[in-house]
C-alpha cells in the first residue's frame, strides 16, 4: 500500500507542472489580421491606414493569461490609405524606407490583467528603432471553430506612440504631419 501511495505522490509530481504550465501556440489569420493607424494632418484631419500580412505567435498559457506571450510581425511594405501617391511616400525613405525596414515587431515583456482586458507591456522595433510600448487589450473573443475546422480567437488592442522617436520623417514639423499615432491590432488568431 505504502509502495502504491509513493508511486502515485511521485507521478503526481510529474504531471502537476505539465498540467499547471499547459500552453497553446495561436498564429494570425493573415486574411482576418491587421494592424491599422490613425494621424493627424496639417492639425486639421486625421489620415486612417492599415498594414496587413501579419505573422507571430500568441504562445497562451490556458492556467494563468498572464503567463502568455505575444510576438507579432507587421509587414510595413503593405501600408495602405487609400490614396496611392501617398501610400508611395509612406514606403519612402521619407517616411517608413521599407527598402531597409520592410517589417515591424512586436515582443511582450509582460501580460497584466486590467479590467475586464489585459495590459501587455513590450518592445516595438520600428524603422529600426526599438521602444518600449504598452498596449490595452479588450477581453479576447471566442474561441469559436474556423472554416479551417481549428479554434480562432479574435483579440483587439491599442496604443498610441510618436513616430518621431522611432525617427520617422523628422523633416516634417508636427504642424504638417502629426506626432501622436494612434494604432489598433486587430487578430484573429487560430490554434495549432
Amino acid at each position: 500500500m505504502i509502495k502504491r501511495v509513493s508511486s502515485f505522490i511521485a507521478t503526481l509530481m510529474i504531471i502537476a507542472p505539465l498540467a499547471f504550465g499547459q500552453t497553446s501556440t495561436w498564429i494570425p489569420d493573415k486574411a482576418h489580421s491587421e494592424v491599422d493607424f490613425t494621424i493627424v494632418h496639417l492639425s486639421l484631419s486625421k489620415v486612417r491606414g492599415h498594414f496587413g500580412n501579419i505573422e507571430g505567435t500568441i504562445i497562451m498559457n490556458d492556467a494563468d493569461i498572464t503567463k502568455s506571450t505575444v510576438n507579432v510581425i507587421i509587414d510595413v511594405s503593405t501600408v495602405y490609405t487609400g490614396v496611392g501617391p501617398r501610400d508611395s511616400d509612406l514606403k519612402s525613405a521619407n517616411f517608413f524606407d521599407v527598402a531597409q525596414f520592410p517589417k515591424a515587431s512586436f515582443v511582450s515583456t509582460s501580460v497584466k490583467k486590467s479590467g475586464m482586458g489585459l495590459t501587455i507591456s513590450g518592445d516595438l522595433t520600428l524603422h529600426g528603432v526599438t521602444k518600449p510600448v504598452v498596449l490595452q487589450a479588450e477581453p479576447p473573443n471566442g474561441p469559436v471553430t474556423g472554416m479551417d475546422h481549428k479554434p480562432h480567437s479574435g483579440f483587439s488592442a491599442t496604443t498610441t506612440i510618436s513616430r518621431t522617436a522611432f525617427g520617422i520623417a523628422p523633416k516634417y514639423p508636427v504642424a504638417v504631419v502629426g506626432d501622436e499615432v494612434k494604432v489598433t491590432i486587430d487578430l484573429d488568431v487560430a490554434k495549432q
